[in-house]
């Protein structure tokens, strides 16, 4: 019997296992009868042809490295014999895509959602605590329990939550910029009806730098307090919380046009499927959400290292191109900065779910993006203005990607993986499985299953059921697992510059 296997691009010379292979199995791959010379596990490589050393290996219709050592086919391709060809810094000059993108229509189909009073649009309603230091987390952990116990009987309000993290004092200079940065997006997110600024008093991120970074707030949304001036902080912000709870009740829910949705694009812990369901799925929504008029806000750029010119030539604009090269360019300094190689990436546990080099994971991460133009380049937790794909600054740690995401402007983050996480972000993080035995063995952690697609069914199809998914999600109708467990959690990006 013939082990499945799947050529992605007719111009591949290799195929993905999608089962466990054994040495002597044989492969039917297109016309060509092929013998397993090894065993070979699922979503991992097999040579479809002989190859001498040097010979690029070709997945997705690109390069993905170099064989450095000569090979039969049925051979396992993999780190022993697979070598990235990506080296240093690169030059890119601007050649725009001519597509046949048809223009965004206007889009009938609704969610149920909050109208902001500065006509920002919210899938939740929700009181967030905001530490401008990480010496009051425990404080702010405490008022969020009592204000959910003592406050919390209107239906309106979803929850009660504060995000610790471990900074805001001793930083200084961009250090201190990207904190300041990210939490005061995260003040603006639309998610929070009402948010409670909470500072110590005696740190570097004092509440009145704070504020000049909110920016003037002209409902009530927003209130501070440091807890070194006033005799009770517990007290005083059971105070401050009944009033924002109050005003979070005077929000109803109506129905919202699907083109003020923003998405996160999201992967972690990717595996050799990644590039075959889970993101040409999410590339599949996300097209079908920009042509609704909607957003999407793609992230990870260390990760795009090998697949750029693909993203850059799909810029809007020159303006835009630029952009992009210098968000590239930034983050290869930030490696070289720090004597990292620029290209040492995958992560052993994509190294074991069978992808090799960097621009094999490139290439498979990108897809997240579909093919629409990209509209903009933001900074590091930069909220999102325009509608259309953006790129955002940041690295591809899952919690600070996701977080980053949020910081955005991001509404739902869609985060696919392979081998599994059960984190989440501020925001609904939807985990969709890029194989099938991750979703039956994580249930608590899995939401959507790409994995149907190697197994018969539609990506049109289930594009569609995720979509449909989506707008339950957005109008409240489901949750997340993030949000049934409470992983919800935040992280900050260190150390690096600001575009």
């Amino acid at each position: 019997m013939s082990v499945q296997n799947i050529k992605i691009h007719d111009k591949d010379n290799v195929a993905v296992m999608l089962g466990d292979g054994k040495s002597g199995q044989w492969l039917k791959v297109g016309n060509e009868t092929i013998v397993l010379k090894e065993d070979i596990a699922a979503g991992h490589k097999v040579a479809l042809q002989e190859m001498a050393t040097g010979t690029e290996i070709i997945k997705y219709g690109n390069a993905i490295g170099s064989i450095t050592e000569n090979i039969m086919a049925g051979s396992w391709v993999h780190s022993h014999n697979l070598k990235t060809n990506l080296d240093g810094k690169l030059t890119y000059s601007y050649n725009p895509l001519q597509t046949d993108r048809e223009n965004k229509q206007k889009s009938s189909v609704t969610f149920k959602g909050y109208r902001r009073g500065n006509q920002d649009v919210a899938i939740r309603n929700e009181i967030w605590i905001i530490n401008t230091v990480g010496c009051i987390n425990k404080s702010a952990e405490l008022l969020a329990k009592l204000a959910t116990k003592e406050l919390t009987t209107a239906d309106e309000v979803d929850e009660i939550r504060s995000f610790p993290h471990p900074f805001g004092c001793s930083q200084l200079g961009d250090d201190l910029k990207y904190t300041q940065q990210f939490l005061s997006s995260l003040v603006q997110h639309p998610n929070a009806a009402g948010v409670l600024v909470m500072g110590l008093g005696c740190e570097n991120n004092t509440i009145q730098s704070f504020q000049s970074m909110v920016g003037e707030v002209k409902d009530k949304k927003v209130m501070f307090f440091s807890a070194q001036e006033v005799d009770d902080e517990l007290e005083e912000g059971l105070q401050c919380i009944s009033e924002l709870v109050e005003y979070a009740n005077t929000f109803q829910k109506e129905d919202i046009p699907i083109s003020e949705l923003k998405i996160g694009l999201k992967c972690g812990g990717s595996d050799g499927f990644s590039g075959i369901t889970g993101n040409p799925l999410v590339g599949r929504f996300s097209d079908r959400l920009i042509e609704m008029g909607g957003t999407a806000i793609m992230t990870e750029v260390p990760e795009m290292f090998g697949a750029e010119t693909l993203l850059m030539n799909r810029a809007e604009s020159e303006d835009v191109f630029h952009k992009t090269v210098h968000l590239v360019n930034d983050f290869k300094d930030y490696f070289i900065r720090h004597n990292q190689v620029v290209y040492e990436n995958p992560s052993p546990g994509n190294k074991e779910g069978g992808i090799t080099t960097l621009e094999e994971k490139s290439l498979g991460c990108v897809q997240k993006g579909g093919s629409a133009p990209i509209v903009d380049v933001l900074s590091y937790a930069s909220r999102a203005e325009r509608n259309g794909l953006n790129l955002l600054q940041g690295p591809g740690n899952d919690l600070v990607s996701v977080s980053n995401l949020a910081a955005a402007g991001a509404h739902i983050v869609l985060f696919t993986t392979g081998r599994g996480t059960p984190y989440g972000g501020p925001v609904p993080t939807v985990k969709i499985s890029t194989n099938t035995t991750l979703a039956r063995k994580k249930k608590r952690w899995i939401d959507f299953n790409a994995g149907q697609i190697v197994e018969g069914a539609n990506i049109e199809g289930v594009a569609e059921e995720l979509l449909e998914y989506i707008i339950k999600l957005a109008s409240g109708e489901v949750q997340t697992q993030n949000e049934k467990y409470e992983f919800k959690e935040i992280a900050i990006f260190k150390d690096g510059v600001i575009l």
